[in-house]
């Protein structure tokens, strides 16, 4: 119980630490873009490797990013149920996916992710919370590497927290600059910090 005490305080305040220079305001909420973006000299922009993509390619993105929020957001909030309904919504969008729209190079990177995003997405839709959460973490490296590819059509944040699984650390994508931890969720809401941005 002491150590589980002391770090939580530890990851706490890492984290208060984090939010003071990553232009978080007095509410905990997510400042107006504008001054997000001047505060973040300490969180490094991520540039999308493919500038130009299908549009149908594009709209493909914004859904499988809308769907690993919700997953991302119900596991936060200790919701297993919604966590395995989003999940399964990405497994059938992408099972739906024209590949054909995708350039050769574009198609080799989407290539290396597809088995194994989908086999993720697969168990999440169908677990309960615990395994759902070990899933995700290798989700969101899927996801990041998705995103970094063919961009999101929105924000990103790429969020951290040493402590996940069992503190080897795990990432997790999040559309506003407030930690709320999926791995954790109500038990160390706040752990993590944000290590980039994707705009």
């Amino acid at each position: 119980m002491v150590i589980a005490a002391v770090a939580v305080v530890s990851c706490n305040s890492n984290n208060s630490a984090k939010d003071n220079s990553t232009g978080m305001n007095h509410d905990s909420m997510p400042m107006p873009m504008k001054d997000n973006t001047m505060a973040d000299a300490n969180v490094k922009m991520v540039a999308t490797t493919f500038a130009t993509v299908d549009p149908a390619v594009s709209t493909f993105m914004k859904s499988m990013v809308a769907d690993y929020l919700a997953v991302k957001n119900a596991l936060a909030n200790e919701n297993e149920t919604e966590a395995a309904a989003a999940s399964g919504k990405m497994f059938d969008v992408m099972k739906g996916f024209d590949k054909s729209l995708l350039s050769a190079d574009q198609k080799k990177v989407y290539d290396d992710i597809e088995a194994d995003l989908k086999e993720h997405a697969e168990h999440i839709s169908k677990n309960k919370i615990e395994h759902q959460r070990e899933h995700f973490v290798t989700m969101s490296k899927d996801m990041y590497d998705l995103v970094k590819a063919f961009g999101a059509g929105m924000t990103l944040y790429h969020d951290h927290c040493p402590m996940a699984q069992d503190n080897k650390g795990a990432m997790w994508l999040s559309e506003t600059k407030e930690i709320r931890n999926p791995y954790f969720g109500d038990k160390m809401m706040t752990c993590g910090s944000v290590e980039e941005m994707f705009q």
